[in-house]
């Protein structure tokens, strides 16, 4: 195991290698985690989410999600996890563009599919990580600069899937209507069937064609929108907790200090203590 810690003793990036019989079981990580598995197929969950998937590929996750794997077949793993203090996905997603396209996306799947060549690029790209650690006093400049570029590509990647994806999954307006409807209003409509009389659907008709266009049932969208809002605000400002609990417009922060934790496993507090206030809340005040 390769590891950079900060002042505090905490980790800021750590690269190992896994079986995958580590994550069969639920874990949280403080750290942004990034699984490269290059054979075999499985079952990735994210929170609420369900996928499947076929090596080779990339699996992604947000600090403190609940993920685990079910694997058909074991096959060793390469993690590879930062700290948001020792690369800021929000302060760069101008170079990378991988928040809300890797991580912090309810919508789509947490996963890059490589083909042939592109196995050989991540390869390559985590042995450059694995020779910098072998130094005695490793470079923090070139790591972040190896961390940056893996998350570009793995960011191309993905933009190419989704606009050809290999298997065309067809558009679904009225879920697409629905996504839109839900970043509108997510903060007061909080209710399955809110959406469903938006929309002029039967309630039970909308809870089927979600959960068969986003693998996740109305509710679970709906507590996710809030929970990603929420915890985008404990990451990105200096707000109090008060002041978030009444920015979702909950009735008190305890409401919301219990509905936070009831999704994440985690309080609010705990989740700002453990992932840091992004350099970005001090640049957006200036």
């Amino acid at each position: 195991m390769q590891e950079v810690f900060s002042r505090a003793g905490e980790y800021l990036l750590r690269l190992k290698q896994i079986n995958g019989d580590i994550l069969n079981s639920p874990a949280q990580f403080a750290e942004y985690t990034i699984l490269f598995i290059a054979e075999g197929s499985g079952v990735y969950h994210a929170d609420f989410g369900t996928f499947n998937y076929t090596a080779p590929v990339i699996l992604f996750s947000t600090p403190l999600q609940v993920i685990y794997l079910e694997q058909h077949q074991p096959a060793p793993i390469t993690m590879l996890q930062f700290h948001g203090d020792f690369y800021c996905i929000e302060y760069h997603r101008a170079e990378v563009a991988c928040n809300g396209l890797l991580f912090n996306n309810i919508y789509i799947q947490p996963c890059v599919t490589l083909a042939g060549n592109e196995v050989r690029v991540f390869r390559n790209l985590l042995n450059d990580i694995n020779e910098e650690f072998k130094n005695n006093h490793p470079s923090e400049i070139v790591l972040r600069a190896y961390l940056q570029l893996f998350l570009a590509k793995s960011s191309s990647i993905k933009i190419k899937l989704i606009d050809h994806p290999n298997t065309p999954k067809e558009k679904d307006e009225q879920m697409e209507r629905f996504r839109i409807l839900l970043d509108q209003h997510f903060l007061t409509l909080h209710k399955p069937n809110d959406y469903a009389d938006l929309l002029a659907m039967t309630p039970n008709n909308f809870s089927k064609r979600c959960s068969r266009y986003f693998k996740k049932s109305p509710s679970q969208l709906i507590q996710e929108r809030l929970v990603l809002e929420a915890k985008k605000q404990l990451h990105l400002t200096r707000q109090s907790i008060k002041e978030i609990a009444y920015n979702l417009k909950f009735e008190d922060e305890y409401y919301f200090s219990r509905f936070f934790k009831k999704i994440t496993k985690v309080s609010p507090q705990t989740f700002r203590n453990k992932t840091g206030i992004s350099i970005v809340s001090d640049l957006s005040s200036q």
